[in-house]
């Protein structure tokens, strides 16, 4: 089972330093994303485990959560420390926290 964590817990793991990965699309990214998120499409993500650091836990985001526990799923059986944050980009942004905008 991947283990999910709530906004308020992300956003303190994030300030912490944990990385976050972004899974989504290239144009969902680039319309608005956590600060200091690294895009990595989830249908990349598998290709891309060299590139991710295993010593912290890292935080897996999508748009609503979906694809972010796929994500999270794929990184825990590669055996890093990985979670999902439920509700994603969404509950992000709703609970009134910035987003950035760029191409990835």
């Amino acid at each position: 089972m991947v283990r999910e964590v709530e906004i308020e817990t992300f956003a303190a793991a994030r300030e912490a330093g944990d990385p976050v990965v972004d899974v989504r699309e290239a144009f969902e990214f680039a319309a608005g994303h956590v600060p200091g998120a690294r895009w990595v499409p989830l249908g990349m993500l598998a290709e891309s485990l060299a590139e991710l650091p295993r010593d912290r836990a890292i935080m897996v985001i999508c748009a609503s959560g979906n694809r972010s526990q796929v994500g999270a799923e794929l990184l825990t059986r590669a055996g890093f420390d990985a979670a999902s944050v439920r509700g994603g980009v969404a509950a992000w942004a709703l609970s009134g926290r910035d987003l950035a905008a760029r191409t990835p």
